[in-house]
């Protein structure tokens, strides 16, 4: 699939965001008030910003590595990366009204609210405005066709790229997750290897060590355990599922499957996106 090099940051509105919220208030009034929200913080386009304007969404099962190549992403194309499960986790370390309502649900694999949510997302976006930024990558968001319908009423998203990893790797990596509690790196101390089966390739993952600084201040998260994951993966499966075919009945979604580690990812998911990134090619030759 074919991705163009530009994608123009296109915002509608106030009148016509409201028009749109009006059509589904009768149905729910929270939703009028979280597209109100989310639309005045929406970065509005600066003809003189350089580089790519981008508008992008990475979906795909928790764990599966959207921050990861999110990150990558955002770096390559010099704009924002919006994880809203980093959101979640800085709300969850404050002492804000919401982080023992967030530490309830998290910790029961449950789905956040839209308006919770929202909120969040809406106060990263009034920062990235604040800065003169255009352009983000959305990671975590949306998880539900209601929020994918609050977006798509204040914004056109250019393309959604979503990730997908065979279950039982899926699990694994989740499992082997660590993180510096010292620097707040990510690590994964899990070796995943699955022989191939049924005409499917071989998958090998190797584990992401830290460096001997970190060894010794590696912690897990309290919701990386199989009964949370596994209960993760079925609220995704429920809920978030129907957000790919949102996507996909609208010509936006591509479907990326992971081969693998990150080095062999990475280069067939821009191979995918049509990219090129220099900055890794000088790395590998040096």
């Amino acid at each position: 699939m074919a991705v163009l090099s530009r994608l123009m940051l296109r915002f509608r509105t106030s009148s016509t965001i409201r028009s749109f919220c009006t059509k589904y208030s009768e149905i729910d009034l929270t939703r009028a008030a979280s597209a109100e929200a989310l639309s005045s913080a929406l970065p509005v386009e600066d003809s003189k910003e350089k580089g790519r304007n981008v508008q992008w969404v990475f979906l795909g099962c928790p764990g599966v590595g959207k921050g990861t190549y999110a990150v990558r992403l955002s770096k390559l194309l010099g704009v924002s990366h919006i994880a809203t499960g980093d959101l979640v986790r800085q709300e969850l370390s404050s002492d804000g009204p919401l982080s023992s309502q967030l530490a309830e649900i998290v910790n029961q694999g449950k789905l956040i609210s839209d308006e919770i949510i929202i909120n969040l997302l809406s106060k990263r976006l009034e920062e990235i405005q604040a800065k003169g930024e255009t352009g983000f990558i959305l990671d975590g968001f949306p998880r539900t066709v209601r929020q994918a319908e609050i977006l798509e009423g204040v914004t056109d998203i250019g393309l959604v790229i979503n990730l997908k990893l065979r279950e039982e790797a899926l699990i694994a990596k989740c499992l082997g997750r660590r993180i510096c509690s010292e620097c707040g790196g990510n690590y994964n101390v899990a070796c995943i290897d699955i022989k191939g089966e049924d005409g499917s390739p071989r998958m090998y993952m190797p584990p992401l060590l830290p460096p001997p600084n970190c060894e010794s201040k590696l912690i897990t998260r309290s919701d990386d355990t199989e009964e949370v994951v596994k209960e993760r993966l079925r609220v995704y499966n429920e809920k978030s599922r129907p957000v790919e075919e949102f996507y996909r009945a609208r010509g936006k979604l591509l479907e990326f499957d992971l081969p693998g580690g990150i080095p062999e990812s990475w280069t067939k998911l821009l191979q995918a996106l049509n990219l090129d990134d220099h900055e890794d090619k000088k790395s590998a030759a040096a």
